[in-house]
């Protein structure tokens, strides 16, 4: 289980298959700011009220140049019904190792009903327009998660 990745530290560098099977390069979103979240499961209720609050905050997004990125352990064909059955507007990406998860210190151990067991802990990162760690956010609280973090985009400094 690796540390959290921290503000300020650069971003790792990935490549994983998106929702279509395509392997992407993390590079590709370099630029302009990057919301990454990391989820446990698709299509379950946390997980996809999250991803739909990002999916409404499009215009927000966008306002900022910002892009979304969501990953978890599911395979591409599983991120695809997911973006299919609720209209998902940014890549789903399959770290079905939990590489990527690890890296940013998501994949921790996780204590539910007294059973332990390692997972995905639901977690954000800013990353600004240069390739560091803007903001963390290591325990999601899903309510008002989206709001937080396009408060924080507007608070990064400008290019």
């Amino acid at each position: 289980m690796a540390d959290w990745l921290e503000e300020g530290a650069k971003m790792p560098t990935f490549s994983l298959a998106n929702d279509e099977g395509v392997k992407v390069k993390s590079s590709q979103w370099s630029g302009a700011p990057l919301v990454i979240y990391f989820y446990p499961k698709d299509d379950t209720p946390g997980c996809t009220k999250e991803a739909c609050a990002f999916r409404d905050s499009a215009k927000s997004l966008e306002k900022h140049g910002a892009k979304v990125i969501g990953i978890s352990c599911d395979p591409p064909a599983s991120h695809a019904k997911f973006r299919d059955k609720y209209e998902l507007n940014f890549p789903l990406l399959a770290d079905v190792d939990h590489e990527v998860a690890e890296k940013f210190g998501a994949w921790r151990e996780k204590n539910m009903y007294g059973k332990k067991s390692m997972g995905v802990q639901r977690s954000t990162f800013l990353i600004d327009a240069k390739g560091k760690v803007a903001k963390v956010w290591k325990k999601v609280q899903v309510d008002g998660h989206a709001e937080d973090v396009l408060q924080a985009i507007d608070a990064l400094p400008a290019k």
